[in-house]
């Protein structure tokens, strides 16, 4: 959410993806995919590229116009996202399928190139992906991904501790968090192991936001989702949404430009040396 979305591990109550809502800060969510491909090395002139975690697209469109010529597969675990990718608003020139990113297999598309833009933060244990990753790369092929790195940042503490105050703990504390990202030591040892050269770096961006309770909008696209779906009742969900509203208009109070949302980004490139 793939930002672009990154989509989480599929399940018959898995929360449904918002392309509209995630949509809304696209260009926002889409920066960091830009800054991370203008590191991919040089690459054939008509590459083999999967994009794991496509989202709606706009990633995929990303792809797209860096490497015109590209055979590139958007993979998501959502119907919903991929119907945006397949519209004019994603990338309709490429091919789609619907996967997970954990289970799915890169080795029989021999890719130059996989791109993951904010999925990797879905999915449990997937440092144990990197080398799978790495195996299915043609020999000087490259793993591009970033994750988001502000779980330590208000806008998640102070959800989770209000899901676990007393009025919403019964319904919502027992929510399982997402796998959350590693420091990027982490990242980089994975890719060394795997018999890579790599390139991991992390970015924090002020971003700009405008418009009442930016933040919040923000996070209905991603963080929210999981609760989201718990509170079935609109007169739950929007005393919820009051609430969470009123501590980060305090976390992140607007000032005369717009709101400023910190926001921590990793990111890695890493090359196949055999």
């Amino acid at each position: 959410m793939s930002a672009t979305p990154a989509t989480p591990a599929s399940s018959p109550t898995a929360p449904a993806w918002d392309p509209q809502q995630y949509l809304r800060f696209a260009d926002e969510r889409t920066r960091p995919l830009h800054e991370l491909l203008s590191r991919v090395p040089e690459l054939p002139a008509a590459p083999v590229v999967l994009d794991i975690g496509c989202g709606p697209g706009n990633s995929t469109a990303g792809i797209r116009r860096r490497w015109p010529q590209a055979a590139i597969t958007g993979i998501d675990n959502s119907a919903e996202m991929l119907a945006t990718a397949r519209s004019e608003q994603g990338e309709p020139t490429a091919t789609y399928q619907l996967a997970d990113a954990g289970s799915y297999d890169p080795a029989p598309a021999a890719p130059d190139l996989i791109v993951s833009n904010a999925t990797l933060q879905w999915v449990d244990g997937h440092l144990d992906l990197l080398p799978r990753w790495a195996a299915a790369l043609k020999p000087g092929g490259v793993i591009a991904f970033q994750v988001p790195g502000n779980f330590e940042a208000p806008s998640h503490l102070l959800l989770g501790e209000l899901r676990r105050s007393p009025r919403w703990r019964e319904q919502l504390g027992t929510e399982a968090a997402r796998s959350g990202v590693h420091q990027p030591i982490a990242y980089l040892d994975a890719l060394l192991d795997a018999g890579c050269t790599a390139d991991v770096w992390e970015t924090t961006y002020s971003t700009l936001l405008t418009g009442p309770d930016p933040v919040l909008e923000w996070t209905k696209g991603t963080a929210l989702r999981p609760v989201l779906a718990r509170l079935t009742d609109p007169a739950e969900r929007a005393a919820f949404l009051a609430e969470y509203a009123a501590l980060l208009r305090e976390a992140y109070p607007a000032g005369p430009h717009g709101t400023v949302f910190p926001f921590r980004r990793i990111f890695a490139v890493a090359v196949r040396t055999a």
